[in-house]
């Protein structure tokens, strides 16, 4: 059966499950490092224990995502071997380079002072270790540095020559700082300590609404909450300074994102509908008159390239129209969430059982939110691996469709048992945590999206520093 499949469609399906897969845990420990900063900084100037608890436990979350970010990023440059060849050959004096750099100035330095954070709090000064906890910290953003750095070049490449058609470096600094590189560092930034945000509010509203009323748990709480309603703002108008970059650079993702079918002034904002390519028309649709030209050219009658000018040249229209809408969707439900949480916070100092239960809710959205969004600018990207240079189709290799299947196949299965290994980890941690603080309510204690109504128990549990 896997014969009669498509090998390329295949190796972008593998390629994508990797991705998807990886991607979830640097979003985590990118944002996570500078909050454990900061519960480690707030620890060093009062002394509060609270602090320094709330370090001990989300430090064990860190721990594990990045061993699993490690992992789960072996098998993509592997990839690049077995299922891409022709991107290192093509491009391969750019990539190589650049994931090099990501190596030696990033993950040497996360790998280096792991250890003392991780477990060196009371064996090294506490400079150290808050010096430890710093470095950690940036590797973690210097490696999101670098690996946005290439992804950014390959949507809008510069700096560059071909020769015999092999890339060759000509400006290392206009590689690097390309036209779109800043808007999807700060995207990419901002949607990691949003993911992080909530997966602390939601952890810890969950600890809460079990009865573990600790300080910490409040402290963590109260922290996700502010991060929350304080980037969600911010993130909305990065959003729209990217879109603005892209619709200058890859309009033929903008008209894919919008399904601007033809080229016209004035274009609606299509709120929700079905693509259909064929019929070259938008079923069911919801529109705002304007408002797509008036948010993308900041003109309501501005003009909007359509779909018609890119024939064979445009992604599908399908997955980006609704990755990007998942995407925003969840962004709103962020704002909403976020500034609720922080007024009833600032009002009651702790919150009330439905915003505690909206929170658990929102657990995860991060993640969702981050894969819509890597969605919409990999698929949208399509037809080409690096925009302009080398075609997806160009870049694959030979390899049966049988073999590809096989592998994709039991790469799926492995990573669903690791996520569900990943989340039962973050399940025992939590519910260890109420075991040793918590004293569950009357009325039965509510269940998070990832647990039930057994919890994991243990009576001489760590309780405070790394």
């Amino acid at each position: 059966m896997m014969e009669s499949l498509d090998p390329l469609l295949l190796a972008r399906l593998q390629f994508a499950a990797n991705i998807s897969f990886h991607i979830l845990f640097p979003t985590i420990t990118i944002s996570l490092g500078w909050v454990l900063l900061y519960f480690k900084w707030r620890w060093n100037r009062s002394h509060d224990a609270r602090w320094m608890d709330a370090y001990g436990f989300w430090v064990k979350i860190f721990a594990l995502s990045f061993a699993m970010g490690v992992v789960s990023g072996i098998t993509m440059s592997f990839q690049f071997g077995t299922n891409w060849p022709g991107y290192m050959k093509t491009v391969g004096n750019i990539a190589g380079p650049l994931l090099a750099y990501e190596v030696l100035t990033a993950f040497f330095l996360e790998a280096a002072f792991l250890g003392i954070m991780l477990f060196g709090f009371r064996r090294v000064g506490n400079r150290m270790h808050t010096l430890a906890t710093l470095l950690v910290a940036g590797g973690t953003t210097l490696s999101a540095f670098w690996i946005l750095a290439l992804n950014s070049w390959m949507q809008t490449p510069v700096g560059y020559e071909m020769r015999d058609g092999v890339a060759h470096a000509v400006d290392w600094w206009a590689i690097v700082f390309n036209p779109s590189m800043p808007y999807r560092l700060m995207h990419m930034l901002l949607a990691s300590g949003l993911t992080v945000a909530f997966l602390m509010a939601g952890v810890s509203a969950w600890r809460w609404l079990r009865g573990d009323r600790g300080n910490d748990v409040l402290a963590a709480l109260r922290t996700g909450v502010m991060i929350g309603a304080l980037l969600t703002p911010v993130q909305i108008f990065v959003g729209d300074m990217h879109g603005l970059n892209t619709l200058e650079h890859q309009p033929a993702k903008i008209a894919a994102i919008e399904a601007v079918w033809e080229t016209e002034r004035g274009a609606p904002l299509v709120a929700i509908g079905w693509p259909d390519e064929a019929a070259r028309t938008t079923h069911y649709a919801v529109e705002v008159p304007k408002l797509a030209s008036l948010i993308l050219t900041h003109d309501p009658n501005g003009e909007l390239r359509g779909l018609d000018q890119f024939e064979g040249e445009h992604p599908p229209v399908k997955p980006v129209f609704f990755a990007f809408r998942i995407m925003v969707g969840i962004g709103m439900l962020m704002l909403l969430t976020g500034v609720w949480g922080a007024w009833q916070m600032w009002r009651r100092g702790e919150p009330s059982r439905l915003l505690a239960r909206a929170l658990m809710l929102m657990t995860f959205s991060g993640w969702v939110a981050v894969l819509a969004g890597w969605y919409t600018t990999e698929v949208g990207r399509q037809p080409w691996l690096v925009t302009g240079i080398l075609r997806t189709a160009d870049a694959a290799s030979a390899v049966p469709a049988a073999h590809i299947g096989l592998t994709f196949v039991g790469y799926m299965v492995l990573y669903v048992l690791l996520l569900a290994a990943y989340i039962g980890a973050l399940r025992h941690l939590a519910a260890k945590a109420v075991a040793e603080h918590g004293e569950p309510e009357a009325e039965g204690p509510p269940v998070m999206p990832f647990m039930d109504e057994t919890t994991v128990a243990s009576p001489d549990a760590p309780k405070g520093g790394a």
